[in-house]
């Protein structure tokens, strides 16, 4: 290697351990901050906890965070599966079937992806008012679904068009219908695009707010996003014990996206060269 090429290689490694420290930090000084108390956060939130209060998360547990974990899971996990579910189904056909007005339905699927959750909050609360789902999981299943489709169904239709159809065809001859096409051919070939819209149909629904504040009333009901505003007046600002409910909220996806992590990266990456 020559000098210009080390010199390059170690700008690049600069830049990225910069960026990973930028990005740690913040996790870190929270993961910090969850075993002190409230006293000692105040007078020296940079410093390591004196004595490392575990007890913190256990009165978070108790307290809520355990009732709104469990909503949390329900809604994401029903998100999740419908949104890849309907994606597939509609990535299949769009990227494999010949009809009338084809372009237009891909167009306004492209369109979903523009358009903003706060411009419909209005028509969608009065919508939900009239289906009589409100505060019900309900509720905020079918607006996650019906905002996460667009995206899904973009990624896994660009992954399906790369499968060759010479191996449809084979399938066809073969005897298999459509439906065994697309559950025994396509979506095994193409398991990480797969896996790639659930992790980001997870984080989108585990971290969402401004529905899961307005679409549930209930308090048995209510996310963890939602149910944290609640539950730091309900502590009085105990700021030790809040912070360790954050850090429970947020394991659940730092865990998916370290599991998930190589097939996230091969998903992204799937039907690049074809849209």
């Amino acid at each position: 290697m020559n000098k210009k090429t080390i010199l390059g290689s170690a700008s690049i490694y600069t830049i990225l351990i910069v960026y990973f420290i930028i990005i740690a930090y913040p996790l870190f000084w929270m993961v910090v901050n969850s075993f002190k108390t409230t006293e000692e956060i105040y007078a020296n939130s940079w410093a390591l906890p004196q004595a490392w209060l575990f007890s913190n998360y256990v009165h978070a547990w108790n307290t809520g965070i355990s009732a709104y974990f469990l909503n949390s899971l329900i809604i994401t996990v029903s998100t999740c599966l419908l949104t890849v579910f309907l994606s597939a189904l509609g990535a299949y056909g769009l990227s494999r079937f010949e009809f009338k007005g084809k372009n237009i339905l891909l167009i306004i699927c492209m369109g979903g992806m523009m358009l903003s959750p706060q411009v419909s909050l209005v028509p969608l609360y009065k919508l939900i008012q009239l289906l009589g789902i409100h505060d019900t999981y309900l509720a905020l299943i079918l607006p996650y679904v019906a905002y996460r489709i667009p995206i899904t169904l973009i990624l896994i239709r660009a992954a399906f068009l790369e499968v060759p159809k010479d191996l449809e065809e084979s399938a066809f001859l073969d005897g298999c219908n459509t439906w065994r096409i697309l559950t025994k051919i396509f979506i095994p070939m193409n398991l990480p695009i797969l896996l790639t819209a659930i992790v980001l149909t997870a984080y989108f629904t585990w971290n969402e707010f401004m529905f899961a504040l307005i679409f549930v009333d209930s308090e048995s009901l209510k996310t963890i996003p939602a149910g944290l505003m609640q539950f730091r007046d309900a502590l009085q600002t105990n700021w030790g014990v809040l912070l360790a409910g954050l850090m429970i909220s947020a394991l659940p996806i730092i865990i998916l996206f370290l599991f998930m992590q190589k097939y996230f990266v091969r998903g992204l990456s799937s039907g690049s060269l074809k849209g």
